[in-house]
């Protein structure tokens, strides 16, 4: 027997429906929340079911193993873990800004701990969570039947409190997210009461309430204006945050770091254990050492190197490396009346939830004007049997069915027969008579006045506004709860750790040998004191100090960067240059010096070409070096000094001195550069840069020797020059 009901359909066709059924299901019903509630249909059976349970705050709580049981049983048809886990995130202080569930044994720690089972767990309700559900039992949202069909759960909470972004939301669907960071109710309050009054609202306007996240571990939000605005109006965006810290004094000049507060929803264990790792990989030389001495309260305590550290470079090492600084994402996906996801702007979040209380505020008045209808027809048929009462009583006692007879004598409808049926004996008294003739007139003004309600949108918008101000004063900014926990500061642009503050500072001598052999030693001690192997000696004895870069300039042109810090030490000769640098077999050392960013360097070849060259622009970042002066073969790079001055003089070999202005000399990064001097049968010997107005010095053993009068001598660029002053060295060099 075949069946008949089975459809030949392509797979393509068949998985492509099953999985956007299995997408649709997992975005309305588990991840994205609604945005009039702001809840996912977990976090909301969670609720209810406790509601229905009885476990109001003025209630003891329960155990959260039946909270869970009753939920799976009834609601939730999930797993008791991603049950409790949504019971749990709601309890956590330090998850929600404003708790829902009050949790009662350990429900976790800003450590990263998980909860105990939920066997050794309480729970109830807290005041936010009566917020949510208030109103429920007065048909202001609408049920539906649950999974099983047995019982009815809301779509929808009432929600009086703004829920969605005071407490914020996380959340993975398929192919869509949403993260919304908590914010602060007080100021979410002043917020739809602006937007009650001006509903053509701008974003900027709104943001004068709304200043930015509140999270519950507090923090600094150091994020630009303009890009909080931007975030705000598309729905899309960012946050800087950062930990909150204080300096404490110690003795003897000595100070420690202490962080008060992390970003939110990181584990202060994992954070500390990052930073050790850090400290332990050397990748913080400021850092001393990391301690925790948090209780109740954050206390992450950090012990600078030395009492010379600035706390503010120290911290912005950690922000940079540790989750000291995070980033905050805000994407508001939401649920649009609960069925359609799309990203919201802050004004259109707002917008909705007044739009919904709007709703619920219609839905209660006509449901409370239901209730007064049929109690003032009970009333009106209680008077009529007070004013017939011996008529009405020897009917009963004589009819055997008196309830049409009543209806017929009196004009009663059937309720009203009913009601009067149903009155006890000593309800038949004058003053039961006068309580129910004051009952009627208070639910007659009552219903006057809530049809009034219904008829005049000015005063529904109005009593909206009352109860938002109820909840802004309920969690103002003097409550405990209500004050705002995360601050503001400036955003940091573009700071840079110098190297001065990741190495100690300290003079040091460098000595580079005729062989190559490179150390430092500790102070800034005389060239002669340097130690050399037999049959070495002096090159370069430079001063400098172990936060500086060293310069070293070969005779192929090239430019090596060498960290100071990073130079041999010790007693021995040091270690050959070569094994620092890749210089090459034939090049040797022509200059050593301290790399100053600001200073511009001439350099040039022994064919007496040359240019001036910016030190950026000279420093390597590898062991290859940087090629600055191409030399010609057979030329070599002869020279490279500072340029400080206004005039170069430059000598050769052939003993003829030029000098001309230093501006003929163009700046250039790379290149062979220009003619400074020509030459037959010769090649340059040295150069120096002077200013004009003091002269041009040279050193005569012992003496200097100062040539103001440089007129002779004095040409343009690539001149030959003439023969230097009677006292010139016969070493034509100018040191």
């Amino acid at each position: 027997m075949t069946d008949t009901n089975i459809v030949p359909i392509p797979l393509t066709e068949a998985l492509s429906e099953r999985y956007l059924s299995y997408a649709l299901s997992t975005i309305v019903s588990r991840s994205l929340p609604d945005v009039r509630d702001g809840l996912k249909p977990v976090q909301r059976r969670l609720l209810y079911a406790m509601r229905q349970m009885r476990l109001s705050p003025g209630s003891g709580p329960k155990k959260a193993a039946r909270v869970v049981g009753d939920v799976i049983g009834r609601y939730h048809p999930h797993g008791e873990v991603a049950v409790y886990d949504a019971l749990v995130r709601l309890a956590q202080d330090f998850a929600q800004r404003y708790p829902l569930v009050d949790g009662q044994g350990n429900f976790g720690n800003v450590d990263g701990d998980s909860a105990a089972a939920m066997r050794y767990t309480e729970a109830r309700l807290t005041e936010v969570a009566e917020l949510l559900l208030a109103g429920i039992d007065e048909d202001t949202v609408d049920f539906r039947d649950t999974y099983d069909g047995e019982d009815a759960e809301p779509v929808v909470l009432p929600a009086a409190f703004p829920n969605l972004l005071a407490n914020g939301v996380q959340g993975i669907a398929v192919g869509m997210a949403t993260s919304i960071p908590p914010h602060n109710a007080a100021e979410i309050c002043d917020a739809l009461l602006h937007l009650i009054e001006h509903r053509d609202a701008e974003t900027t306007d709104l943001l004068r309430h709304i200043k930015g996240p509140d999270f519950p571990t507090g923090g600094i939000l150091v994020e630009p204006a303009d890009q909080i605005l931007a975030a705000y109006e598309t729905g899309r965006g960012s946050f800087r945050l950062r930990a909150r810290w204080e300096t404490e004094k110690l003795a003897q000049g000595q100070f420690q770091i202490v962080v008060t507060e992390i970003p939110y929803q990181v584990p202060k264990a994992r954070l500390v254990e990052r930073i050790a790792d850090l400290l332990t990989s050397k990748k913080l030389p400021l850092l001393e050492d990391v301690r925790d001495e948090s209780s109740e309260d954050v206390r992450l305590v950090l012990v600078p190197r030395s009492r010379n550290v600035e706390a503010g470079i120290l911290m912005e090492q950690l922000y940079r490396q540790s989750d000291l600084e995070v980033r905050v994402p805000l994407n508001m996906n939401v649920l649009d009346g609960g069925t359609v996801p799309r990203v919201m702007a802050l004004k259109e979040t707002l917008a909705a939830f007044l739009d919904h209380r709007h709703t619920v505020l219609l839905r209660r008045t006509r449901h409370r004007l239901a209730k007064i209808a049929n109690r003032l027809e009970v009333l009106d048929g209680y008077l009529v049997a007070y004013l017939n009462i011996d008529e009405v009583i020897a009917i009963i006692r004589s009819e055997d069915e008196p309830k049409p007879v009543l209806m017929q004598r009196f004009g009663l409808t059937e309720v009203q027969a009913e009601a009067v049926l149903n009155l006890r004996l000593r309800a038949l008294r004058r003053l039961e008579e006068m309580e129910i003739r004051g009952e009627h007139d208070r639910l007659s003004a009552e219903q006057a006045d809530l049809t009034a309600l219904l008829q005049d949108e000015g005063r529904r918008w109005a009593t909206i506004g009352e109860e938002i101000r109820s909840v802004r004063e309920q969690f103002g900014p003097d409550t405990e709860l209500g004050r705002r926990r995360t601050g503001f500061d400036d955003a940091p642009t573009g700071v840079v750790v110098p190297v001065s503050a990741v190495i100690e500072r300290e003079p040091i001598t460098v000595y580079l040998s005729q062989q190559g052999w490179l150390r430092a030693v500790r102070g800034h001690q005389p060239a002669e004191d340097g130690r050399y192997k037999e049959g070495d000696g002096p090159l370069f004895a430079i001063h400098a100090e172990t936060t500086d870069r060293l310069l070293l300039f070969a005779s192929d042109g090239r430019f090596f960067t060498l960290p100071a810090d990073k130079l041999p030490r010790g007693r021995g000769f040091g270690e050959p240059v070569r094994l620092m640098v890749d210089l090459a077999n034939e090049a040797s050392v022509v200059a050593l010096l301290p790399a100053r960013d600001d200073q511009t360097l001439l350099v040039a070849a022994t064919d007496g070409r040359g240019f001036r060259v910016r030190v950026a622009d000279a420093v390597a970042q590898t062991r290859a070096g940087r090629q600055a002066l191409n030399v010609a073969s057979p030329a070599t790079a002869a020279v490279c000094i500072p340029v400080q001055g206004n005039m170069v003089a430059v000598v050769g070999t052939n003993r003829k001195l030029l000098c001309f202005p230093l501006e003929e000399i163009p700046e250039m990064a790379r290149g062979r550069g220009v003619i400074l001097q020509r030459y037959r049968d010769a090649q340059l010997s040295d150069i120096a840069v002077f200013d004009g107005d003091e002269g041009l010095s040279w050193r005569l053993g012992e003496r200097t020797r100062t040539e103001t009068e440089l007129l002779p001598w004095l040409g343009r660029r690539s001149g030959v020059g003439k023969l230097p002053p009677k006292g010139f060295p016969k070493t034509n060099k100018f040191t």
